[in-house]
């Protein structure tokens, strides 16, 4: 078993160094441009923006669940993160220098966190799901373009905001942490 295992760990870091190569090789300045602006929206700092838009604009549900969701894609990639260690690919094209946050490449969590969002508009009926959804795919791909993640690392971080997404969703309707998020809610109030 633990053959087939390093086997399938293998092919991933080989299909990582592939497509790491190849995306460096077909870099163009002015996508390069682009997707460094838009990386930036799926950042701590641009989660707790959009979270207090939608607390302010008072959509319940959605900031619940979505709050509750990034808490734990949180602790999930920051977790993994300490106990993996990945290093970043090569050739990076922007990298935080100083930022103890961010030290080690898997999995990313600008992936998860925007996974997260996206996962938020399936069911409200005030935010557009295929913007969302678009501008989430749009953040996942610039984090392997700009080599800040490899390929697995930004798949891993979809999987994770996947699975953080449902299970915030779902502790934010049907469990007492709903009850405490209800005393937040300035609707409520």
């Amino acid at each position: 078993m633990q053959e087939v295992i390093n086997a399938i760990i293998e092919a991933i870091l080989l299909l990582d160094n592939i497509i790491n190569a190849w995306i460096v090789e077909i870099r163009h300045p002015l996508l390069t441009k682009i997707m460094a602006s838009v990386t930036g929206l799926g950042s701590a700092a641009a989660c707790f923006a959009f979270l207090g838009v939608f607390y302010l604009a008072g959509w319940t549900e959605e900031w619940r669940a979505a709050g509750t969701g990034l808490l734990l894609t949180g602790i999930t990639v920051a977790s993994l993160m300490m106990a993996v260690q990945r290093s970043f690919p090569r050739s990076p094209v922007c990298l935080v220098e100083g930022n103890e946050m961010v030290a080690h490449s898997f999995p990313s969590g600008h992936a998860a966190a925007v996974t997260v969002f996206a996962l938020t508009t399936t069911q409200s009926e005030r935010l557009p799901f295929l913007p969302v959804v678009a501008l989430a795919a749009l953040i996942c791909i610039s984090r392997f373009y700009l080599g800040t993640h490899y390929f697995s690392d930004t798949i891993s971080g979809i999987l994770i905001g996947v699975c953080c997404g449902m299970a915030g969703r779902w502790i934010s309707r049907h469990t007492s942490v709903a009850a405490h998020l209800r005393r937040l809610d300035p609707a409520d109030n």
